[in-house]
């Protein structure tokens, strides 16, 4: 066994794989980028080596100095994680020439399943189901047009090097097949430097369930399914295992095909072979096809180490270190069910646009294990996925199970950023969901409902309004009496684009009447609480002018001065800013162009994720601001319109 690892890796996942390691008595050794320095999974390592710059290219993704770290602590052996190296056959074998062990499979199994198409021949040789499809080597478009005609429409284009959603078109009409061809070419060459796509069948009501695969380099087991349907642009946000719906019959077959994907390349360590599934007609044993298989640990593992109780960090260490699969197949059961939701800086009204911020405060409700890696007082960076954490809970049922998730969510306290905790919350009570009908589509059918923003009420707005006036303190004094009198204060408060009015009196030490558009309500100081109407407050968190109170999932408010409303808005209607810190992957407008309103001007790389930047209106391009590559702040000027000019009168 090693006595020292080395974690290459940041956040969460880091955070996840020091805490097992060092329950297994190992020494841990993280390594950063310069803005990770302070990083939360840095204080909990042993010792930590900085990698050098912010972007990944210039810290995480640097494999040399990654194992030059490690030899120089003495680690023995280099952790992935999930993301940055992990599935780079280069890199493992770099590490293992380097005379340190890779905690993961082998370079060649790596490489046998990181091209969707050769994997899916792979995988027939096996005899494991696939999607009919073309996955040859032939990419004229002559050729992809036949074969979509021979497959049947609707079909799926799909980058062959592909992952998260990119180089994935859904063509339903053989006249769209062209254009959705070469924006998933572009889009893949630009992502993965390589446009091969192959084209699949598409499956109608289609489910997400993947195999957890172990394997010690000659036999590998199964830890039974997770569901990965709830998802958004290709992109999980609710997990559970097992699958709702599932049959014993069909849990059988799809446990043995996956087990033969594993032990058809030699796999050693944690892997996850994915599923396309056809939910139209109820789970069945043929009615399943591989999809791809992840040659890592996944973030939504954290449900099988519930419902198995297995705690699959320790085994990757143990079977890197040359000890052979800890259980056989008889020796694994499912006990209960889990879920997991994936907390975001986000901004969910705003089309789900990734938010950066300081974390003032962060809370997770007792008894949900919550993977994290950022503390209160942190940083959400622009630089990295806006990850805040991993909500995950289990429960003897299915049902019991969701609702200790939706209570979860409720009572989750996060403020200093927007998180797409309504979001979680609309979706963990979701009555389709809740009857285990779930599919990929589900959120895009739903995403009105399931993306709505929580009416706030006026006692929610009272509360604020006593926080940010510093009226709701443990032993705060009578202030605003005059000759008995109580003297009214106003406050004005925004909340995004709504505005709201109040007026705070201080009626007795324990008491306190705030008026809200037109409505009163009585705060109360009960045995050190307050209450509202009656009802019972639901705490917040005040920094500066901001508060957020902890109703409906977080609900922020800014105290807005009188002096600053007289704001000169001319011009606004002009200028395209970046809504956040990022890179200029692409400009497409020219000055003296005429544009419409939506049209695509330029496009900001940020937090892994690419974001069209748009015209406000018609009108014609007067300046570009920026170049392709310039990395730009919040709010930066990137496109500027000429100014609007009134119609001559006729």
């Amino acid at each position: 066994m090693f006595d020292t690892i080395l974690i290459a890796n940041r956040g969460e996942i880091a955070c996840r794989v020091i805490r097992s390691a060092q329950a297994m008595g190992l020494r841990c050794v993280a390594v950063h980028s310069d803005v990770d320095a302070g990083a939360a999974h840095v204080a909990l390592a042993d010792t930590a080596v900085s990698l050098g710059g912010a972007a990944p290219a210039d810290s995480y993704l640097r494999g040399d100095a990654i194992i030059a770290a490690a030899k120089a602590t003495g680690a023995q052996a280099i952790h992935p994680g999930y993301g940055f190296l992990s599935e780079n056959p280069d890199f493992v074998e770099a590490v293992e020439a380097a005379g340190l062990v890779f905690i993961g499979p082998s370079a060649k199994a790596i490489r046998a399943m990181g091209l969707k198409d050769a994997a899916k021949a792979l995988m027939e040789k096996a005899g494991v189901p696939v999607v009919p499809g073309y996955h040859g080597e032939d990419q004229r478009p002559a050729r992809l047009v036949q074969e979509a005609e021979r497959i049947g429409y609707p079909v799926m284009i799909k980058a062959v090097a592909g992952g998260g959603g990119k180089g994935m078109r859904l063509v339903e009409r053989p006249k769209d097949f062209a254009d959705a061809l070469a924006s998933a070419q572009s889009e893949a060459r630009g992502a993965f430097g390589n446009d091969a796509v192959l084209v699949e069948k598409f499956v109608q009501q289609p489910r997400h369930i993947e195999v957890q695969v172990f394997g010690d380099g000659n036999r590998a087991v199964h830890l039974f399914e997770r569901d990965c349907s709830l998802q958004r642009r290709h992109q999980k946000v609710i997990e559970e295992a097992p699958a709702p719906g599932m049959t014993p019959e069909m849990r059988a077959a799809m446990g043995d095909a996956a087990v033969r994907a594993a032990e058809a390349i030699g796999y050693s360590g944690a892997g996850t072979v994915e599923f396309i599934v056809d939910g139209s007609g109820g789970l069945r044993s043929d009615g399943f096809w591989f999809m791809e298989m992840n040659t890592r640990l996944q973030v939504e593992h954290p449900v099988t180490e519930a419902i198995t109780g297995v705690d699959l960090v320790e085994w990757q260490i143990r079977v890197a270190a040359g000890e052979p699969l800890p259980a056989r197949q008889e020796d694994l059961r499912i006990n209960g069910h889990a879920f997991e939701a994936r907390l975001y800086a986000e901004d969910v009204p705003k089309g789900f646009l990734p938010a950066t911020g300081r974390l003032s405060h962060l809370k997770f409700p007792e008894g949900v294990r919550a993977d994290s890696g950022v503390r209160a007082g942190d940083e959400i960076s622009p630089w990295y996925d806006p990850m805040i954490a991993k909500l995950i809970v289990h429960g003897p049922t299915r049902d019991v199970a969701l609702k200790r998730l939706a209570r979860a969510i409720e009572t989750c306290e996060v403020a200093g950023t927007v998180t797409n905790l309504a979001f979680l919350g609309h979706l963990a009570r979701h009555a389709g969901f809740a009857a285990g009908e779930v599919d990929t589509g589900l959120i895009a059918r739903d995403i009105d409902a399931l993306t709505a923003v929580p009416e706030v009420s006026d006692a929610v707005v009272a509360e604020a309004a006593l926080a940010l006036l510093g009226l709701l303190g443990p032993g705060d004094a009578v202030q605003g009496v005059h000759l008995w009198t109580p003297v009214g204060r106003k406050i004005d408060l925004e909340q995004g684009e709504t505005a709201h009015a109040a007026t705070v009196e201080v009626l007795s030490r324990d008491q306190r009447r705030v008026t809200v558009n037109g409505s009163q309500i009585l705060a109360t100081r009960v045995d050190g609480q307050w209450r509202f109407d009656g009802q019972a407050g639901h705490g917040s968190i005040t920094t500066g002018h901001d508060v957020t109170v902890f109703a409906d999932y977080g609900q922020r408010f800014t105290m807005v001065d009188p002096l600053e409303r007289a704001q000169d808005a001319s011009g606004g209607s002009d200028l395209v800013e970046a809504p956040m810190p990022g890179l200029v992957r692409m400009v497409t407008a020219r000055v003296g162009e005429a544009v419409t309103r939506g049209d695509r001007l330029a496009v900001l790389e940020a937090m892994k994720m690419e974001h069209a930047l748009q015209a406000p209106r018609d009108g014609i391009v007067a300046e570009v601001l920026v170049a392709e590559g310039d990395q730009v702040a919040a709010g930066a000027a990137v496109i500027r319109l000429e100014e609007e000019t009134d119609a001559p009168e006729v």
